[in-house]
């Protein structure tokens, strides 16, 4: 186990959530007497199990709601599995949602180190950051600002300028890679290739195939909430993209 990074053993994730219910089907409830069901069982993943050794690189694809973002959030720990375990070894760095972890009213500096804290890096360590990582987002002129003056594009470079300048062990980025102009996309790719050197885990979820064949050398393709291929990336893409150009 000393070189895995992540293991799901047979994981499941359902949403209880409250259901439509129309006049009708109270008004005949009432007449028949009958208890109507105000909730319905959403499953987000069915006995989902893969292993990602220590410094691997995955990419997670799939149509839109195939599972990919609860994927994440179970192996961040923010939300639990139904069914099944969730092993994670090393410190977790996640960027899952634009802005999420931040407080609107604080400034980037503020912000900086409320998001280092939370994910379990020391306050010294922090400090000693905190230009580095507003350079890299390029918010020099309004790291002083509350960030809820910050447009998306700013709030995803201090997000992904946090996550990647605290020396991550393993990443996480859900499709914040999507989010800015094009020379700071390319700055964040570099980065992620040199994280690649060094061995850094890394598990991104993405539309943008070219981003997956750029930095991930292995695919798990998801498809009606469950894993419907697992491998090497130029052969899963190809299968992908067949299906997705026949649908």
């Amino acid at each position: 186990m000393e070189n895995i990074a992540i293991s799901l053993e047979n994981v499941s994730k359902t949403y209880t959530i409250l259901d439509k219910i129309s006049y009708k089907d109270l008004l005949f409830s009432f007449l028949k007497k009958k208890k109507l069901c105000l909730y319905k069982h959403v499953e987000a993943l069915k006995n989902i199990s893969f292993t990602v050794n220590k410094g691997e690189s995955v990419g997670i694809i799939g149509r839109n709601g195939a599972g990919k973002s609860t994927l994440l959030g179970l192996i961040a720990g923010v939300i639990k599995p139904t069914k099944g375990s969730v092993f994670v070894n090393g410190r977790i760095s996640p960027l899952l949602e634009l802005g999420g972890g931040f407080h609107p009213d604080l400034n980037a500096y503020e912000n900086i180190i409320l998001n280092g804290v939370l994910m379990g890096v020391p306050l010294k360590k922090i400090r000693k950051k905190l230009h580095e990582i507003i350079e890299f987002a390029e918010l020099e002129r309004y790291a002083n600002q509350p960030i809820r003056t910050y447009s998306s594009g700013m709030l995803a470079r201090l997000g992904f300028a946090i996550v990647t300048q605290l020396e991550p062990e393993i990443l996480l980025i859900d499709e914040v890679l999507a989010v800015g102009d094009i020379r700071f996309r390319e700055k964040c790719i570099d980065l992620m290739l040199n994280f690649k050197k060094q061995r850094v885990t890394i598990i991104l979820v993405s539309h943008n195939l070219e981003d997956i064949k750029t930095i991930c050398d292995r695919v798990i393709w998801l498809e009606n909430h469950k894993i419907k291929m697992d491998g090497p990336t130029d052969l899963v893409l190809s299968k992908y993209e067949e299906v997705m150009h026949n649908a």
